[in-house]
C-alpha cells in the first residue's frame, strides 16, 4: 500500500499556532496582484549581503518541477526522505572529531573486511543481493576534548582584530538603481543613497514625484544593486533582478511577522500594504528516485483520441515542420546575402562613421574659432588698457617731475616761508588775545563779595543754571543775553563753530538746536507751527514753557564747554556754572607771552587823528580800551612787562585795572 503523500508546503505555511494551541490566521495583502504598481513601492531592502558569487540554484540541463518550487525543501516529509537517501560523508576538517567508540568500530570493520575478502570497499558496501548498502548513522559517543578553533587561545586583541577583519570582508557600501521599460537603459528612473558599511542595507523611501504617470503605473521593473568594499577598486554590479510586481510573494506587515529564513542577497520590497519578496529557486539537489508503482487491474475503459484528431495532429506537425524548414531556408538566404554584401555594408558603416566624425571635427573647429576670436578681442582690450595705463603713468611721471623741480627750486624759500608763517601765527594769536581783552572790557565779569564762584556781567547777577530763580527774571534774561553775545563773538574770532547757534537780542536772546527735537505736548506743538521755531529755545523765562527755557540755558552752557575743549583743550568741571566758565574762557584766551598789540587804525578818515572829533592821542572819543592798548608800548619801554598774571588781575578787577580806568 502506497504511503500518503506529504501535504504541500503552500498549505502548511498558513498554519501557525498560538501558545494555547489554536491556529492563527495569517494576514493577507490588501492589494490584488494586478493592482501592484510602481507607485505602491515605498522602499527596497537587501538582506544577508554576500559578495562571493553563489552557485546556480538549478544545474544546467535540469527542468523545473515541484522539487524546484521555492520552499519545497522545507517540507518535513521531503526533508526526511532526503535525509534517509543521502549517505554520510566523512568530514574533511583539519582535526579528526570522531569518538573513541566510532574509531574502534571502523577499525574492527576494516580488519574484518580484510580477512573476509580482498579489502575492496565496493564489495563491503553492498548487501548479499548486490544492492547498495546504506551507511548507518554512528552512535553518539564521548567526543574528544579538542578545540577546532585555530585562535581559541589567542589574546583578546588578536580576536578583536580578526573579528573586525571578518566583518570588514562581509560589509560593503551599497546603492540600488531602478530601471523600467520605455526609458533609456543607461538612465535609471531612481538612484538611491549609498548605505555605508552594512550587510543588511535598508534604503530610504522612493520619491516618485519626478516621474510621470507613464512610469508610476507600470508593473515591470529592473533592479540593479551596486557594491564596493575595501578590497574593490571601484563599484561593481552585485545582482540584477528583472521582475513583475504581480509575481511577488507576500511576507506580512513587516519582516518580524515573516516565518521564512531569507537566503543570501534576498531582496525585500516594502509596499503600501506590507512586505514582499521574490524567492529564487532553491532546488540545488538531485530529486529522489521515483518508486515503481504497482500495476492496478481495472475494467474501466479510458478515453483516447480519435483517428481524425490524430490525423489533424499529424498534418499540423507536417505544416510546422515545413514552416521550420522555410524559416531556416530564409535565414540561410539572408545570411548568404549579408555575407556577399558584407564589404558594401562595411563601407556604408564606415561612411556614416566618417560623416559623424567630420561633423564632430567641424563642430570642434567652429568652437575653437569662437574661442580664438574671443581671446583676440580680450587681447586687444588688454592691449588698449595697457596703453592707456602707460599714457596715464607717463603723464603722472611728468607731473611728478615738474612738482619735484618746483620743490627743488622753492626749497631755499622754505625757511623764509616758515618764519613768515610763524610770525603770522604769533600775530594772529596776539590779535585774538587783544580782541578777547576788548570783549572782557565790554562785558566785564565782576566777582560778588562773600560768595564763591559768583559773578556779575555788566552789573547783572546771573546765578548758576540749577538756581535760576534766585534772581529777577528780567535781570537773568539780560545777563543771559550778554553771555550769548560774548559766546558768539568768541566763537567768531577764535574760528570755532558753535554746534548750537545763538541769536543774541539782549533780554530776548535765543539758541537753536538743529540736532535733536524735544518731545512736546499737543498744545506746545500747535504754538510752534514752524519746525525751526520748534527747534529754537529761549533764554528768557517769561511767556514760554519752563522746560524750554532751562533747555536753552543748557545749550548755552554746552557752547561754552565746546569752546574750552576744542579751542584750548581745557576740561570743564561743572557745566552748570555759566559765568565762572565764561570767566575761565576769557582768562585762557587772553593768556600769553609779551604785551598785547595795539589796535590798527581803521580806513575811515573821520576817525583818524586831526579829523572830525578826533582826539589828540589818535583814538576814538571815549575809547578807553584803545588808549589802554596804546599805553602798552610805553610800559614796555619803561621796563614794565604785563604777562598772564597781570591780565588775570586786570580781568578780576585788580588794582592794575583801576589804574587803567583812572
Amino acid at each position: 500500500m502506497a504511503s500518503k503523500p506529504p501535504r504541500p508546503q503552500q498549505q502548511q505555511q498558513h498554519r501557525h499556532h498560538q501558545p494555547n494551541g489554536l491556529p492563527v490566521r495569517r494576514d493577507r495583502p490588501w492589494l490584488l496582484p494586478t493592482n501592484r504598481k510602481l507607485r505602491n513601492l515605498l522602499s527596497v531592502s537587501l538582506r544577508n549581503l554576500s559578495l562571493t558569487p553563489s552557485t546556480p540554484s538549478r544545474p544546467r540541463g535540469k527542468t523545473f518541477d515541484d522539487d524546484a518550487v521555492p520552499h519545497s525543501l522545507k517540507s518535513p516529509a521531503k526533508l526526511l526522505a532526503l535525509r534517509e537517501q543521502k549517505g554520510l560523508i566523512h568530514s574533511q576538517s583539519s582535526s579528526d572529531l570522531r569518538s573513541v567508540s566510532e574509531n574502534a568500530v571502523v577499525d574492527g570493520s576494516a580488519d574484518k573486511g580484510d580477512d573476509e575478502g580482498d579489502g575492496s570497499p565496493a564489495k563491503s558496501a553492498r548487501l548479499a543481493n548486490g544492492a547498495p548498502k546504506t551507511p548507518q548513522r554512528p552512535l553518539q559517543g564521548r567526543m574528544r576534548r579538542r578545540s577546532t578553533l585555530e585562535w581559541a587561545n589567542a589574546t583578546p586583541q588578536t580576536r578583536q582584530e580578526r573579528l573586525e577583519g571578518v566583518t570588514r570582508e562581509r560589509m560593503a557600501d551599497v546603492f540600488v538603481s531602478i530601471h523600467v521599460e520605455g526609458v533609456e537603459v543607461t538612465e535609471p528612473v531612481y538612484v538611491s543613497e549609498v548605505v555605508k558599511k552594512s550587510m543588511n542595507p535598508t534604503f530610504r523611501h522612493v520619491d516618485w514625484s519626478a516621474c510621470g504617470p507613464g512610469i508610476t503605473r507600470m508593473e515591470r521593473m529592473t533592479l540593479r544593486f551596486w557594491v564596493q568594499s575595501d578590497t574593490m577598486r571601484g563599484w561593481r554590479q552585485l545582482l540584477e533582478l528583472s521582475l513583475n510586481l504581480n509575481s511577488l510573494q507576500y511576507l506580512g506587515r513587516s519582516l518580524d511577522q515573516s516565518p521564512h529564513a531569507l537566503p543570501h542577497n534576498a531582496v525585500i520590497f516594502h509596499l503600501s500594504d506590507g512586505v514582499y519578496t521574490s524567492f529564487p529557486s532553491l532546488s540545488d539537489y538531485l530529486p529522489p528516485p521515483m518508486g515503481t508503482l504497482a500495476r492496478t487491474m481495472t475494467n474501466r475503459i479510458l478515453p483516447s483520441s480519435s483517428f481524425d484528431t490524430l490525423l489533424r495532429l499529424s498534418k499540423l506537425d507536417d505544416s510546422i515542420q515545413d514552416a521550420l524548414i522555410t524559416r531556416n531556408k530564409i535565414a540561410s538566404d539572408l545570411e548568404t546575402l549579408l555575407e556577399s554584401n558584407k564589404k558594401a555594408l562595411t563601407e556604408r558603416d564606415r561612411v556614416v562613421e566618417a560623416e559623424d566624425r567630420l561633423k564632430t571635427i567641424e563642430f570642434a573647429k567652429k568652437t575653437l574659432e569662437k574661442q580664438l576670436e574671443k581671446a583676440r578681442k580680450q587681447q586687444d582690450e588688454k592691449r588698449l588698457s595697457i596703453q592707456t595705463r602707460r599714457e596715464l603713468m607717463s603723464r603722472d611721471l611728468r607731473a611728478r617731475r615738474l612738482k619735484s623741480d618746483e620743490m627743488t627750486t622753492e626749497q631755499p624759500e622754505l625757511p623764509g616761508l616758515r618764519d613768515e608763517r610763524e610770525v603770522k601765527r604769533n600775530t594772529t594769536s596776539n590779535q585774538r588775545r587783544r580782541i578777547c581783552e576788548d570783549l572782557h572790557h565790554i562785558y566785564p565779569l565782576t566777582p560778588i563779595q562773600g560768595k564763591s564762584l559768583a559773578f556779575t556781567i555788566r552789573g547783572l547777577h546771573l546765578p548758576n543754571s540749577d538756581d535760576l530763580d534766585a534772581g529777577p527774571p528780567d535781570s537773568v534774561s539780560a545777563a543771559l543775553g550778554n553771555v550769548a553775545h560774548t559766546v558768539l563773538m568768541l566763537a567768531y574770532y577764535l574760528d570755532q563753530p558753535l554746534p548750537y547757534p545763538v541769536n543774541p537780542k539782549s533780554s530776548t536772546s535765543t539758541v537753536e538746536d538743529s540736532i535733536s527735537l524735544l518731545k512736546t505736548t499737543s498744545s506746545t506743538t500747535q504754538s510752534y507751527k514752524d519746525e525751526k521755531a520748534l527747534r529754537t529755545y529761549p533764554l528768557f523765562s517769561k511767556g514760554v514753557p519752563r522746560f524750554r527755557f532751562e533747555y536753552g540755558v543748557f545749550l548755552l552752557n554746552k557752547n561754552l564747554q565746546i569752546l574750552l575743549e576744542s579751542a584750548f583743550g581745557v576740561r570743564v568741571l561743572d557745566l552748570r556754572q555759566t559765568l565762572p566758565n565764561l570767566k575761565y574762557l576769557l582768562y585762557v584766551a587772553t593768556a600769553g607771552e609779551g604785551e598785547l598789540p595795539a589796535r590798527k587804525a581803521g580806513g575811515v578818515r573821520g576817525l583818524m587823528a586831526g579829523r572830525v572829533g578826533g582826539t589828540p592821542d589818535g583814538s576814538r572819543a571815549g575809547s578807553q580800551d584803545s588808549r589802554g592798548s596804546e599805553a602798552g608800548p610805553e610800559k614796555v619801554a619803561n621796563g614794565t612787562s604785563r604777562g598772564a598774571v597781570d591780565s588775570l588781575r586786570r580781568n578780576i578787577g585788580g588794582p592794575d585795572r583801576g589804574r587803567r580806568g583812572r
